[in-house]
């Protein structure tokens, strides 16, 4: 892996540029003849590297040709030859290239238009300057891509009386057809001239394309063989189509034209785009619905209205009034937003930053209102009625047990005041609630009436976020937010695992939390068991509050410990929001759950407890129950890289002694962090958890020359999951390469012998596809109906193969399935649960999972397999403003890629992936090539980059010099999103935000995963 240098930041391509530079110095100097290794790199240190006076610098000698040789543009032979391929020597350069002086006496500053230039009586050539070559060649090949982009209506507009068709039927210039067998598909394209004057057809090429297109014509139209087109003429172009891979594929055509064939005339051009898909029917299945729309907010108007109350489940009351200044100006409020996070702003910023994050909540949960739903009784509880909600399953929209949603009579809508009536979610049942109602509202209920629905968020979790801040202050934590120095120095260091507990034990870092950093498979959450089983072997006088942002992760905490630990002694305390049909039947024995009933003990009771388990949320209970500051001596955070620090804290201050408190973090910075919906939050900070903060801003937990300090964060090295060859590219690129393979070597090579590997003895497969983003009704998250198809042929040869053709049996509970978007989560359940006839009756294939990224963080399967989703290059801006999906996210990639224990499967497009800086930058579709695990597209079939310069060079589309283009209107920026927050719209006192920012006019991106 020495070859994959973690700390480069220049990507590939640029490499690759300043490589192919270097072959045409070399020509231009006359000394491509030149083949002794060391010779050539003195020539190019002494004379070609940082040649524009370091203004760029160049990538070492050793890069270029590295990148060379993997782009088959230079051998290098064991006796130190280098052989460059002389065809990548590329001589139109003059086409494009504008002298300054031209320039500068032309009489219109404008750049051209699409119907094409006056051309140059005498073009001559000039000396390159430092921005000559091949990356000046694929910056005007950029712009002119983005010339025909953006002016497309100029392009494909008929001009001069020539109109282009094809057999198909086009819309807005696209010629799009579907094959659903592997055989040649020919369409006939016609080139007609419907004006009153004869032209010179002279030329027509793909300007970007795979090559499973195939074009021919009978006349071989060349601009040295120009064909006239009479009036009322027209000619055929015969393309053919043959793929034997699955997946959408492209091509933009330009045709050009000349009124006559003097050298001089000035052209113009057609451009016209392809589209072919070659499909299975279960593709066909998942197709769009119907076509997407964007979701927009539907303006309701503010009319007075009275609340209903309804019967909640039973309650309990929070004490959680905190006074907040009111009235700041915005230039104070962007001043603290920008601040650095101390202990004399503490609170004060997190207020802010969580009242932000409120009001994008309460946007986002108004997409899920609807008009004219209906409700029906509930059968067996006549005083409950159920609502059907698609995707309340998945928390779309998130409904938790004690909500409360608001109804309005649709017939109602009209009056100047209504009655809105309050409905408490008693259950949740798939995607259904069961609501209950004032019996006042039951006894006028009929079914079939039709309501408005208003969704709501509880408020509980952010009110527990402010107290805690407001605690954390009152009750002088600076040395546990923001630890100093060391205390206690007489220990001597210790390593892993067991340093972790022993110093855990000792305090070593009091006041300052102890971290226990554990890289994914590494055991973290069995350290902090064992951390508290020693704690409460050896403090006869220690109590225990151990903590999870989850109900999942604190279950599994408790179930360790009940391995260990004295039943009696360990208490696991729920929310009322927790569904009781969701306790472990393990934990029922220990638990505040009574037959179907919480119950809350009192606070005497609860003392009594050695360990007590709880999420963070709840733990605000204790404080709210008046438990003493002091009386748990450790405080275990597990999962803690997953929660905003003012969740951490919620169960911290008010409970925490600040100095004699033992604080315990355990998680991983370089996993996913907290999930946010402000993007205003998220650039200020809110998204950083506790855990990350001190890891990445505090001096006492980075890493030195000698590793971590031992006596503040210990971190874990022995993997205990994954076999060698998944963990290769995660541990190289996240963890510096200090993860050892210590998983079980039958579960490690469980599928090293099986028939469909690439390689065998490499249970790692990329499997490349090019599919098509697509989009359906006024859902924003996308699918991909091609990696659909992949995925479900892989687990077909998993499942169908079992006990043969070289593994052994396993159930759907050994797999998962991860990608980004919810809308592929969807459509995969779908061809598993109902489209394929084979799985769909499979035994337990319930059991298999299905999710994204965030569902699978902190498990493992035994195989992965990833959709990765994105094959179009149009949004992958949406996906960078809004962290969403794969790309260029590197903690969601590094949860995605080491969930596996023995086999791992990626689907994507590679061409997209390798463009990416994350995927690039990491080398996975390269190491997989190299390590014989890649399979699926061949690459071969499409068009490199300076393939694609050299075709569009053969344009006589000429550009200004200064990148500038026509679009035939106004340029089309993107707008300056002024966000401007109304807090005071809320349902609490505050004042309001103004800051700008810019963000991407889809702004309805932000809620695709």
């Amino acid at each position: 892996m020495g070859r994959r240098n973690r700390n480069a930041r220049l990507p590939n391509a640029d490499i690759r540029s300043v490589g192919l530079d270097f072959i045409e110095f070399l020509h231009e100097t006359n000394r491509i003849s030149i083949i002794n290794r060391d010779e050539l790199q003195e020539i190019y240190n002494s004379e070609f590297r940082d040649r524009d006076g370091g203004v760029k610098k160049d990538p070492n000698f050793s890069s270029i040709l590295y990148v060379l040789r993997q782009g088959h543009k230079a051998q290098v032979t064991r006796d130190r030859r280098v052989y460059f391929n002389r065809s990548v020597r590329v001589v139109l350069r003059d086409q494009w290239w504008r002298p300054h002086n031209a320039l500068q006496s032309s009489n219109s500053s404008s750049p051209l238009p699409p119907n094409g230039p006056e051309a140059s009586s005498s073009p001559s050539p000039s000396p390159r300057g430092p921005e000559g070559g091949v990356r000046a060649r694929r910056k005007l090949a950029r712009e002119l891509i983005n010339k025909i982009k953006n002016g497309r209506s100029e392009f494909v507009a008929d001009k001069n009386g020539i109109h282009i068709s094809s057999e198909t039927e086009m819309v807005d210039a696209k010629i799009y057809f579907c094959v659903e067998r592997e055989e040649v598909y020919e369409q006939k394209l016609f080139v007609e001239n419907r004006g009153t004057d004869s032209v010179y057809f002279t030329y027509y090429s793909p300007l970007h394309w795979i090559h499973c297109f195939k074009f021919e014509d009978p006349e071989r139209v060349t601009r040295s063989n120009p064909l006239l087109l009479s009036p009322g003429e027209t000619y055929e172009i015969k393309m053919n189509f043959f793929s034997a891979d699955v997946g959408v594929y492209g091509a933009t055509m330009a045709f050009e034209f000349k009124p006559n064939i003097q050298l001089f005339s000035r052209p113009f051009y057609i451009v016209r785009f392809i589209e072919a898909e070659f499909r299975t029917q279960l593709a066909a299945e998942l197709a769009p619905v119907e076509p997407y729309r964007p979701f927009k907010l539907s303006s309701i108007q503010n009319v007075p209205f009275t609340v209903d109350e309804g019967v909640p489940p039973e309650r309990y009351v929070y004490r959680t009034h905190i006074t907040v200044s009111q009235g700041r100006t915005s230039h104070v409020v962007q001043s603290l937003l920008e601040s650095v996070l101390s202990f004399q702003n503490y609170a004060e910023r997190f207020h802010l930053l969580l009242y932000l994050e409120e009001s994008q909540m309460w946007v986002d949960i108004k997409r899920y209102n609807k008009d004219d739903v209906t409700m029906e009784r509930d059968q067996r509880n006549k005083k409950l009625l159920m609502l059907e909600v698609p995707g309340v399953s998945e928390n779309r929209p998130s409904v938790l047990r004690g909500d409360h949603l608001l109804l309005t009579k649709s017939e109602d809508l009209h009056l100047l005041s209504v009655t809105k009536y309050k409905g408490y979610v008693h259950r949740v049942e798939l995607d259904q609630l069961k609501l209950s109602f004032s019996s006042k509202f039951l006894d006028s209920f009929i079914d079939n009436m039709k309501f408005r629905v208003e969704f709501t968020f509880n408020r509980l979790l952010m009110r527990l976020q402010h107290r805690a801040v407001e605690l954390a202050v009152q009750h002088s934590l600076c040395e546990v937010l923001f630890p100093m120095g060391l205390f206690d120095r007489s220990l001597e260091k210790n390593r892993e695992q067991y340093a972790a507990v022993c110093n855990i034990v000792a305090g070593v870092s009091k006041p300052a939390p102890y971290l226990v950093f554990g890289p994914p498979g590494t055991g973290k959450t069995v350290t902090m068991v064992e951390a508290i089983k020693q704690v409460e072997k050896c403090i006869l006088d220690a109590h225990i509050l151990a903590c999870a942002p989850s109900n999942s992760a604190a279950d599994q905490l408790c179930e360790k410990l009940l391995q260990h630990v004295d039943s009696h002694k360990v208490y696991r305390m729920y929310a009322l929001s927790r569904s009781p049909d969701q306790v472990p039947l393990s934990l029922r024995a220990c638990c505040n759950l009574k037959g179907e009933v919480y119950e809350f003990p009192s606070k005497e009771e609860l003392m009594q407890y050695k360990i007590l388990v709880t999420t963070v949320f709840t733990a605000g209970r204790l404080v709210t129950g008046g438990l003493p500051v002091g009386h748990f001596t450790h405080i275990f955070v597990d999962e803690a890289g997953h929660a905003v620090e003012s969740e951490v804290i919620v169960g911290i201050a008010g409970l925490l002694h600040a100095e004699t408190g033992q604080l315990v973090l355990a998680g991983d910075p370089k996993q996913l962090g907290p999930i946010l919906r402000s993007p205003i939050t998220i650039q200020y900070g809110l998204g950083l958890s506790f855990l990350e903060r001190l890891m990445t801003k505090n001096p006492l937990y980075q890493k030195g020359d000698n590793g971590f300090n031992t006596r503040y964060v210990t971190k874990l090295l022995r993997n205990y999951r994954s076999h060698r060859a998944i963990l290769e590219i995660p541990n190289e690129m996240f963890y510096d390469g200090e993860l050892q393979p210590y998983a079980d070597e039958y579960s490690a090579n469980f599928f090293c012998n099986w028939e469909h590997l690439p390689k065998r003895g490499f249970p790692l497969i990329f499997h490349g596809v090019h599919g098509k983003d697509e989009r359906e009704s006024n859902s924003p998250s996308f699918f991909n109906t091609t990696e659909i198809t992949k995925v479900i042929d892989y687990l077909k040869k998993l499942l169908l193969s079992q006990g043969k053709k070289g593994i052994g049996k396993i159930s759907p509970k050994d797999i998962g399935i991860i990608t980004p978007y919810r809308k592929q989560v969807e459509k995969l359940r779908k061809a598993i649960k109902t489209c394929d006839r084979e799985l769909r009756v499979y035994q337990n294939i319930e059991e298999l999972k299905v999710g994204s990224v965030e569902e699978f963080q902190g498990q493992e399967r035994r195989v992965i397999i990833v959709s990765t989703v994105r094959s179009c290059n149009d949004y992958i801006k949406m996906d960078t403003d809004f962290n969403i999906g794969f790309l260029n996210n590197e903690k969601r990639f590094n949860v995605a890629i080491t969930r596996a224990k023995s086999l791992l499967i990626v689907v994507g497009n590679p061409i997209i992936l390798s463009s990416d800086p994350t995927w690039s930058r990491y080398m996975f579709i390269q190491y997989c090539t190299d390590e014989g695990g890649y399979t699926g597209l061949n690459r071969g079939i499409v068009e490199g980059t300076e393939d694609v310069i050299r075709r569009l060079a053969t344009l006589r589309i000429q550009m200004e010099a200064e990148g500038e283009y026509y679009t035939g209107e106004r340029k089309l920026l993107q707008p300056s999103f002024h966000c401007t927050q109304l807090l005071h719209d809320l349902p609490f006192p505050f004042l309001a935000v103004t800051c700008s920012r810019q963000l991407p006019h889809n702004s309805e991106m932000r809620n695709v995963c």
